[in-house]
């Protein structure tokens, strides 16, 4: 139960530092860290073999979603 408390503490920082920065780049990463706190709740809150298959959709699918926001940011494809 502790590392849930753990994982819910860095989620809240992430999420506070998220709202307080006013750099679009700078809030990116804390963005990223709130994704990975969601997928280990999900494993650490499910009592079910099918948790952390649940767990690992929704964070490829968060990896990319990140990586599509900062690659828009930075200025996507050059061609």
């Amino acid at each position: 139960m502790i590392a849930l408390y753990v994982v819910a503490a860095i989620a809240v920082f992430a999420a506070i530092r998220a709202i307080i920065e006013k750099n679009t780049g700078r809030k990116l990463p804390y963005a990223n860290v709130l994704n990975f706190a969601v997928a280990g709740a999900l494993v650490l809150l499910l009592d079910h073999p099918l948790s952390l298959v649940a767990a690992a959709a929704y964070f490829v699918g968060s990896t990319l979603e990140s990586n599509a926001i900062a690659s828009t940011y930075a200025g996507g494809v050059k061609r």
